[in-house]
């Protein structure tokens, strides 16, 4: 399945990936929660507009699975922590809110990791 995506595209996908790990690595290493550097950070933001820009050129290949699954693993971080900031205004749920905040964070890491080694595999993300 591999032969039918262009490989430009294959290596652009593993770029993406690899953007969206350095954000979420410099959540590790830094102050900063590895959810917020993943969804501020300047890598993944231009990875996932790379996303949207190429994904038309990935329609009908494995890669298409891939670009799905980075642009909802973004969309979906953006999402909870929506949700951990509405908690953290009640202020009394400020403990729910940075649990939301840390397993996003891992489900972050566990979706590049999951994703990154599929394509390595050629093989598309089975949902």
């Amino acid at each position: 399945m591999a032969a039918d995506a262009p490989e430009g595209r294959i290596r652009l996908t593993h770029i993406m990936y690899g953007l969206h790990a350095f954000s979420a690595f410099m959540g590790l290493v830094s102050t900063a929660a590895i959810v917020t550097a993943f969804l501020t950070g300047w890598p993944s933001i231009i990875a996932v507009a790379l996303n949207y820009a190429t994904r038309h050129d990935v329609r009908g290949t494995f890669l298409e699975s891939h670009y799905r699954w980075q642009i909802r693993t973004f969309w979906f971080a953006v999402l909870w922590c929506v949700i951990a900031w509405m908690l953290i205004v009640t202020i009394i749920l400020i403990p729910f809110a940075f649990v939301i905040f840390a397993v996003t964070g891992v489900w972050v890491l566990y979706r590049i990791a999951r994703g990154w080694l599929a394509l390595n595999d050629d093989r598309p993300i089975d949902v």
